[in-house]
Formats: structure tokens, C-alpha cells, sequence
């Protein structure tokens, strides 16, 4: 799949031991040579999230048919999203996931996530965190594929996709609507 020529920037606890219930249980290692890094950076993400070094690694697992890698992956805070925000984009508030494009001519890029509003999310959705990391890990990931969601059509192609990923993992399609 093509991606679309716009390249802009994105944007009660689970039990831990449950969180990573629902994901499929054989998936392959990381298939790059060298694996993008993975910082956890607020440890709250450990108390939602069982091992999510393993989740952000299987979600990128997943994203390998389309060819993308990132060079890093940062689990961090709404404090530190919403400053960088700020800096890079004009937009002084938290967002879920932030990519950054690496400089021209270099692989990767990076992901940064903010830890509150994930969490905030995945409780308003009655998902487990994990689930819902995983998506924003796809999402972050076709960002710097190219792939965007301005306009419907962009959306509906770009939503389509993450949920054929998610389903590789076991993931339930989160634009299907709950029963």
C-alpha cells in the first residue's frame, strides 16, 4: 500500500497481570537488525501495563510488512508531550502520541507518548492499556510512514490499516464499536 503524500505529525487501573491477557500468544521477534529503542520513561506505565517493552515491540513487529521502524520509542508523561508539543507544533496541550520525522536522508524517527492521556483514553474506551498502547504504536508508526488522518478519506484508509495490524496481534479492532 501506497502511502499519501502528506507527511504531518500525528498526535480504576487494569490489573496488571490481566493487561496483557488479550494478545495473541505466537507472534514473531522483532525482525530489524537493530531494534529501535525502547524507554520507559514515566514508571506509571509499568503499574497499567505488564512488560510494555514486549507490547511496544510486538506492535512494531506487526507494523514490519509496511516496512516501518522507528528509532526510538519513548513511554513518557503528559508534562513532557505537552511541552514538546508546545515547542514543535504550537499546540500547548497533552496529545496521546507525538512523531517526530528523522532528518532527511537518515531511517527511524521517534514516538513519544504521554502517559495520563492513554490512560485516560483506554479507561474512557473500557480498554486495557495495553490494547490501546499497541494501537497508538501503529498509529505513531504509519505517521512517519507518511500516512495521515486529515481527511476522511485518509482516515478511513489509515484506520482500516492500523486495524488489520491490531488483528495480527490479537487486538480487537477499536473502531468497531463495543458490544
Amino acid at each position: 500500500m501506497e502511502p499519501p503524500s502528506s507527511r504531518s505529525h500525528v498526535q480504576t487501573p487494569d490489573v496488571a497481570h490481566q493487561e496483557n491477557a488479550g494478545f495473541a500468544t505466537a507472534f514473531p521477534a522483532f525482525p530489524f537488525e537493530t531494534a529501535p529503542e525502547i524507554l520507559v520513561e514515566d514508571r506509571r506505565w509499568r503499574s497499567y501495563v505488564t512488560n510494555p517493552e514486549r507490547v511496544v515491540k510486538r506492535a512494531l513487529a506487526a507494523c514490519t510488512a509496511i516496512g516501518l521502524q522507528p528509532g526510538s520509542v519513548v513511554l513518557s508523561c503528559d508534562r513532557v508531550v505537552k511541552r514538546l508539543n508546545g515547542t514543535h507544533r504550537g499546540k500547548y496541550k497533552p496529545t496521546n502520541v507525538l512523531t517526530f520525522e528523522p532528518p532527511p536522508g537518515l531511517p527511524g524517527g521517534d514516538i513519544i507518548f504521554a502517559f495520563e492521556t492513554v490512560l485516560r483514553e483506554a479507561q474512557k474506551a473500557g480498554r486495557p492499556v495495553s490494547h490501546h498502547l499497541a494501537h497508538l504504536v501503529i498509529h505513531g508508526s504509519l505517521h512517519l510512514a507518511g500516512y495521515d488522518h486529515h481527511h476522511a478519506g485518509e482516515a478511513r484508509e489509515m484506520e482500516m490499516l492500523e486495524s488489520r495490524l491490531l488483528s495480527r496481534l490479537g487486538v480487537p479492532n477499536p473502531w468497531k464499536p463495543r458490544a
